[in-house]
């Protein structure tokens, strides 16, 4: 049978200041609020580390990304900020392309037309002299040098129209450098080069051009011969020339060569 004091021992006296007990688990264990925390932040960087949930959540972060590249020009034009212009699509950008490198290439043919006509050639186009004083057409007879810069300047525009006019005029190409047409030199009395002549077609010299002048002369004057006109219009105009008296006499090794 238990006795009951009646006088009770102070307890109060060996009572703590603090009771544990009733006290927040955080407060009383700091290094379990730490460690909670930590805890805490690490689950909230983390994205959902489970790969094999199909939870609508992450087909809504996944799905994007993945139809990204399948996505249309037309719906990455719409959904462009409002106020901008859209920007061209694949198609027109490969047009331009084309249409650019076309424009390219006849360009750089063009030119190589023009600039690559030389004297040789134009030399193995012309007609013989005494041919041509023969066959009852009007003829047009350049006396140049392989040497002359301007001669070969000229080349290009003396060979368009030679082609435009070649069925109804004659184009003869005489050499000053070659001692055959020392006559030729004399009677129509070349002084520079280049030298046009523009004969009827009866051999009798209407007018001539000399130097470099632009090729609305020539064309003027050959024109006028075709028509049959009894003059030309340009029928003596000098332009910047080279001196025929600087020319490279030598002897031809031909002496059939018209050149």
């Amino acid at each position: 049978m238990a006795c009951f004091c009646p006088r009770p021992i102070n307890l109060h006296t060996f009572r703590p200041c603090l009771q544990i007990p009733w006290l927040p688990r955080n407060i009383a264990n700091p290094q379990h609020r730490l460690k909670r925390t930590r805890k805490f932040i690490t689950i909230a960087c983390q994205t959902n580390p489970n790969l094999n949930d199909n939870s609508s959540t992450e087909k809504l972060v996944v799905e994007p990304s993945n139809n990204k590249e399948a996505s249309s020009p037309k719906d990455a034009a719409s959904s462009s900020p409002p106020g901008l212009p859209e920007l061209p699509n694949k198609d027109i950008n490969r047009k331009i392309a084309v249409v650019s490198t076309l424009a390219a290439l006849g360009l750089f043919l063009s030119s190589r037309l023009d600039f690559g006509v030389s004297l040789k050639d134009l030399s193995a186009l012309a007609l013989p002299y005494e041919e041509a004083l023969s066959n009852g057409k009007p003829t047009v007879v350049e006396f140049y040098a392989d040497w002359c810069e301007v001669c070969r300047e000229l080349a290009p525009d003396v060979y368009k129209v030679e082609q435009q006019y070649k069925d109804q005029v004659n184009f003869v190409m005489l050499n000053v450098d070659n001692t055959k047409w020392e006559q030729e030199l004399d009677e129509f009395g070349v002084e520079g080069i280049p030298h046009f002549a523009f004969l009827d077609k009866d051999g009798n010299e209407e007018g001539n051009v000399v130097g470099r002048l632009p090729r609305k002369f020539l064309l003027e004057n050959v024109d006028a011969l075709a028509r049959g006109e009894n003059s030309v219009p340009h029928a003596r105009v000098i332009g910047q020339y080279s001196s025929a008296e600087a020319r490279k006499v030598h002897q031809v090794a031909d002496p059939r060569s018209h050149g």
